[in-house]
């Protein structure tokens, strides 16, 4: 199967293969088709599967195929985390390179004003975290009159994030007439109770059991000390030549002394986490992929839609606190079709607790 065999154009088909993309993933092989089909979808795939793809390449086929008139947004891609809402608008920018569609992502943890400036010129598709959408609409700065799609992106997380009481108010300001897409890594029972108020007669596309991991990442436990842990993570990287390794832990705290202890052993480290400022979270990011940072530390913000080609190595420094944070966490590690490892450093107290939790 080809990109072009799932009715995609000429100009969508030479962006994916910029990419270097000939082969449509099994998420996109199904969700491509119901989203040009203009029905509303219901999508659950594992993280590093090719969501984004699935959902992005058609609305922008969908586009091109009826001419912008108006200032838009005409299509409203709404996401939890301001990397997550990046890393979409990215993918849009990359996708409709060949096409003369206009877009713009918009976040807090910024400044507001030039965000407004971008909206004030017109645009077809905006990317938005849900909090500075609501802003920039209570400024009059947006209007959402034209948007024709509307697509929820880590719908579960938004809700873990405590989102839902802006989401409502979003869809309450949206045309009745719209196609609807949702699409997660997993589904929640409060994430269905959502759909069923949102989508109309949706296709459900799903191509993993539910919190699963993906089966090409390898799997690995170390028992140790929860004292020992830090020596046996610089011990790790130091031994095995890694480059680029992405740890998780708990909290926002730990990420910062776990960052300081490695770098004190020689490691060049980094932190990301909710307590960063949006540009300190931007760059250690870039010097992650850029090679110029070896461990990038963080909490489960960075588990969800961080796109860090071929990462080799992810490391549980400390396990999360519930079984699907794990599942997003290891999804970091390779790309779709494509193996990586996935590390557990897990204390004799931690390894109790999750035995408990997974009954």
């Amino acid at each position: 199967m080809s990109f072009s065999s799932l009715g995609l154009s000429e100009q969508l088909v030479r962006a994916t293969a910029d990419q270097g993309y000939e082969t449509p993933s099994p998420i996109q092989a199904k969700a491509i088709p119901a989203v040009l089909s203009g029905r509303d979808v219901m999508a659950a795939a594992q993280t590093g599967t090719g969501k984004t793809a699935g959902f992005t390449l058609p609305l922008l086929q969908r586009l091109a195929e009826n001419p912008r008139t108006g200032k838009g947004p005409r299509v409203l891609i709404l996401a939890p985390t301001r990397e997550l809402a990046a890393q979409v608008h990215d993918s849009v920018a990359l996708y409709s390179r060949y096409m003369p569609t206009k877009s713009a992502v918009v976040f807090g943890g910024v400044k507001i004003n030039p965000q407004m400036m971008k909206l004030r010129k017109g645009l077809d598709v905006l990317v938005a975290t849900p909090g500075r959408l609501m802003d920039l609409y209570q400024q009059n700065a947006v209007r959402f009159n034209e948007v024709e799609i509307l697509v929820l992106d880590e719908a579960d997380r938004m809700l873990d994030m405590g989102f839902i009481r802006d989401i409502r108010k979003i869809l309450a300001l949206l045309p009745a007439k719209r196609q609807n897409l949702l699409f997660s890594a997993t589904f929640s029972n409060e994430i269905r109770g959502l759909a069923e108020g949102l989508l109309d007669n949706p296709v459900q596309v799903e191509v993993a059991a539910r919190n699963t991991a993906a089966e090409s990442i390898k799997q690995s436990v170390y028992p140790v000390d929860q004292s020992q842990k830090t020596a046996l993570l610089s011990k790790l990287v130091r031994d095995n030549g890694w480059e680029q390794v992405l740890v998780f832990t708990r909290t926002k705290h730990g990420a910062n002394r776990l960052t300081q202890k490695l770098e004190r052993d020689g490691i060049t480290a980094a932190a990301i986490h909710g307590n960063k400022s949006q540009g300190a979270r931007t760059r250690a990011l870039a010097d992650f992929k850029q090679g110029e940072v070896r461990v990038l530390v963080a909490t489960d913000i960075a588990a969800r839609g961080l796109d860090i080609k071929q990462l080799p190595q992810v490391v549980n420094f400390e396990l999360p606190n519930v079984p699907e944070d794990y599942v997003h966490r290891i999804g970091r590690t390779g790309r779709a079709g494509e193996s990586g490892h996935a590390l557990s450093l897990v204390s004799a107290d931690e390894a109790r607790c999750w035995r408990a939790l997974k009954g």
